[in-house]
């Protein structure tokens, strides 16, 4: 007879948890889902492979509305306790930003609310955590007031606004949960009456689909009216006009020429398109003061803080509105600060988050060093630049290359190399690389031109392009580069134009070879290859590093919360956003307030349109900070590489920093503490997979490891001699071993040949191959017989698993 114990987790949640949840009123077609997978899985790169981890997924979540959850119920079988699943569906509610947590074993509940969110028991304390039957599952007005509470949703109006609907459309497109957090806590912010609020969400994450989503709740709950959406980059202002916000039909407006009509209630602009910088004529005061009632910063970290700055008047004119700006990386110096002037982040989704949920791309970087870079380079006794002219006798490091000094050997060997990369993996690879300034990114294109594989140079001009902002073509090369179904242009050289505002879906290559300050920059840069395009083989990407800017990887403020340190003192000003440090020739953008190159300030026509060419912008005159100096070129020095350095993500998403050797070696005796602990573990495993699999989770990357020690050596073998330096066989030295032996006599001629034929498959790719059933329906395999046929060859499948764990045996006997 069945009892309750005998029954699977799955059987208890189908015949107790759910009737018991059904019977409290709760709508199992709206209100409750099963097994909700909030997470798309790491992704793991293991050489030139990728997999990913398991999804994380909640048993069931309950929802008072759609996208707005108030329990996970996590579900043991009814061998565990009640509470078992207590630790795990706290976890989840953590994540999740649920406010009841419970759990169950098919015998009753046991139930965790959050912050304080439990009713009032009779001494009007607030119940933490209690005990219910199946008969008594909190009953959706129960949980609903927990919600509210744990939101601080006190009024009637407040309740009716955090209950607006979210926008459904034919394809079914739900939020993503960090989405839904953000979305949720900015409405009911909003509804608590917040008028000031800042969202911190890394690249690549959705911010523009959050935002969409923020407005639509609100307008349709009538509390939000007028709305403008404001950004600093024509394509952003399109991009979004065209993607999400298209929803809003002919309720949405962008302002074009300054051009303003009061008959719309969503807008789009450019703060540069409201404003002509004369406090007289400024376009936004067409509007009243309190015309809008919200409005959304787009990269709120661009200007959108500095009283001095045109985006900031903006603000101050409509201050009566609530605003919210949106960062990936918030601006917070000694000088300028989005918390001081929106608040605390009320919700930050980072980069290492994204990474951990499989949303974001993971990165691995390598790193080269060249002998003037590590060195420096000193000029010999008289030497002259190629015009004839002696060089100054000073030693030069990489804050002078190609801003003071530019040596030709140096730019040349750094484009030979970014090109045997992408010839070694994929030279159709969307690569930018970040240089200098405008020279140095046409220099540096020149060069990677004479290293460019004929054969595809042969089929298109573009397949190396310079994308600045002087030059009248770069519009086009952008909209092209960034189009996944455009071939060409495939290598963007740039300077700044390319840092920010650019959703490059499919970049796989990150160069560094420009002095990179800036906190703020560094992560934007990162962000042009964090987007995740599964469909067109975009799963992870490579940073080339040639200054030693990924340093910042290591910074305590890459990827933490960010923290306001401005101080009341204007000396420093612009002590902490230098972006690139003692060059010569930077300025203040009036439009940014960032510092910048003066040949790459651009300006920007009526409709918001960059104007190109333009090297003193249309807004005004621009004092350079110190008088530009003339750049000296060198040629006959000898440059080489010294040094390289590959590093990747750990499985906590930190970056190894020391050798990948080392860092294995570590992660083996983490696992096992001698070898002949580990030669146990691998001898008494049905299969070693299950071992390898373990070591990887750590983050151990065997494929790259292989590379750089010897390829050809079995896992087995390049374990044992890295954690113990144990003496390794190749895998081909121990298949010879093995057939030297002649041990499967007592088989078939058949199954002789087969296992023959899986030996060879050994000794090409190694022990995971042979393991697989797979590898029956491969060549030369595939010649001796079917499958069936093969297994039928040695009795049948269990027959047929006893000889491979056999040959497994043989394969790692000792001589």
């Amino acid at each position: 007879m069945e009892t309750k114990c005998s029954l699977s987790e799955r059987d208890i949640i189908t015949k107790y948890i759910l009737p018991a949840i059904e019977a409290s009123g709760w709508d199992k077609r709206n209100q409750i889902r099963e097994e909700v997978s909030f997470t798309a899985g790491r992704i793991f790169v293991k050489g030139k492979l990728t997999k990913r981890g398991e999804k994380k997924r909640a048993d069931i979540i309950i929802y008072y509305k759609s996208n707005i959850p108030v329990a996970v119920v996590e579900a043991k079988d009814n061998k565990h306790t009640v509470g078992a699943g207590m630790q795990q569906a706290l976890e989840y509610a953590d994540t999740l930003d649920i406010p009841v947590a419970i759990s169950s074993n098919g015998d009753g509940f046991v139930i965790q609310y959050r912050r304080n969110c439990g009713c009032p028991d009779a001494s009007g304390k607030a119940i933490i955590s209690e005990n219910a039957d199946l008969d008594h599952f909190p009953t959706p007005s129960e949980l609903w007031e927990c919600y509210k509470r744990y939101n601080n949703l006190e009024s009637n109006e407040a309740e009716k606004i955090s209950l607006s609907s979210y926008f459904f459309d034919a394809e079914g497109r739900a939020p993503r949960y960090y989405q839904r957090i953000a979305i949720n806590r900015t409405v009911e912010a909003i509804a608590r009456g917040q008028n000031r609020i800042l969202l911190v969400m890394a690249t690549g994450t959705g911010k523009t689909y959050t935002a969409f989503q923020i407005i639509y709740r609100l307008w349709k709950a009538g509390c939000k009216k007028r709305i403008l959406y404001l950004a600093d980059r024509n394509n952003l202002i399109t991009q979004t006009k065209k993607g999400d916000f298209k929803h809003f039909k002919d309720k949405c407006h962008i302002i074009r020429h300054k051009h303003i009509d009061k008959s719309y209630e969503i807008y789009l602009a450019l703060y540069q398109g409201l404003t002509n910088y004369d406090e007289e004529t400024d376009a936004y005061k067409q509007f009243s003061p309190d015309f809008f009632d919200l409005i959304i910063v787009d990269e709120c970290h661009r200007g959108s803080v500095d009283e001095d700055k045109a985006w900031h008047k903006i603000l101050s004119y409509f201050s009566s509105a609530t605003q919210i700006g949106m960062t990936a990386t918030p601006k917070e110096t000694k000088a300028l600060s989005n918390i001081e002037y929106f608040g605390e982040p009320i919700y930050t989704y980072s980069l290492k988050q994204g990474i951990d949920d499989g949303f974001l791309a993971p990165y691995k970087v390598l790193r080269v060093g060249m002998n003037v870079d590590l060195e420096g380079y000193r000029p010999e006794h008289c030497k002259t630049d190629i015009s004839g002219e002696l060089v100054e006798d000073r030693l030069y490091n990489t804050k002078d290359f190609d801003r003071n000094i530019v040596i030709d050997e140096r730019t040349n060997l750094v484009a030979k190399k970014i090109m045997e990369y992408l010839t070694n993996s994929d030279p159709m690879a969307k690569t930018i690389v970040f240089c200098v300034d405008i020279e140095h990114a046409e220099r540096m294109r020149q060069a990677l031109l004479s290293y460019a594989p004929p054969e595809i140079t042969e089929k298109s001009d573009k397949y190396i392009v310079r994308i600045t902002g002087d030059d009248p073509v770069a519009k086009g090369y952008l909209e092209s580069f960034i189009n996944p179904e455009e071939r060409f242009p495939v290598i963007a050289t740039t300077s700044k134009l390319m840092t920010t505002g650019t959703d490059a879906k499919t970049c796989k290559l990150i160069v560094l070879d420009s002095n990179i300050g800036s906190m703020t920059e560094f992560k934007q840069i990162i962000g042009r290859g964090t987007r995740v395009e599964e469909d067109l083989g975009k799963l992870y990407f490579t940073i080339i590093d040639f200054r030693n800017v990924t340093d910042k990887f290591a910074d305590k403020d890459f990827d933490g919360a960010p923290v306001k340190i401005k101080v009341s003192s204007q000396d420093d000003k612009l002590s902490e956003e230098v972006i690139d440090e003692g060059t010569g020739d930077d300025q203040i953008d009036p439009v940014t307030g960032e510092k910048v190159q003066f040949e790459e300030v651009y300006g920007f026509d009526d409709s918001g349109n960059m104007e190109l060419g333009e090297k003193t912008p249309p807004y005004g005159v621009v004092e350079p900070v110190e008088t530009k100096k003339e750049k000296v070129y060198v040629a006959g020095v000898d440059v080489s590489i010294l040094s390289e350095r590959r590093q990747f993500l750990d499985a906590n998403g930190k970056l190894i920093t020391c050798s990948l050797k080392e860092f294995t070696k570590t992660g083996i005796l983490t696992s096992y503490r001698s070898l002949d602990n580990f030669l146990q573990a691998w001898n008494d495993a049905e299969k070693k997979r299950a071992i390898i699999e373990e070591l990887e989770n750590q983050g151990i990357i065997f494929e790259e490891l292989k590379d750089e020690i010897k390829n050809d050596l079995d896992i087995f073998d390049l374990i044992c001699h890295i954690a113990w330096d144990a003496p390794a066989l190749t895998r081909k030295e121990r298949a010879e071993n093995v057939r030297k032996r002649n041990y499967w006599t007592k088989y078939g001629d058949k199954a002789r040949n087969v296992l023959n034929a899986i030996l060879d498959k050994y000794a090409e790719t190694g022990i995971e191959a042979i393991e697989d059933m797979k590898v029956l329906t491969v060549p030369p395999i595939t010649d001796i017989g079917t499958p069936k046929e093969i297994i039928d060859s040695f009795g049948g499948k269990p027959q047929y698993l006893q000889a491979i764990r056999e040959l497994e045996a043989e394969i790692y006997k000792v001589a």
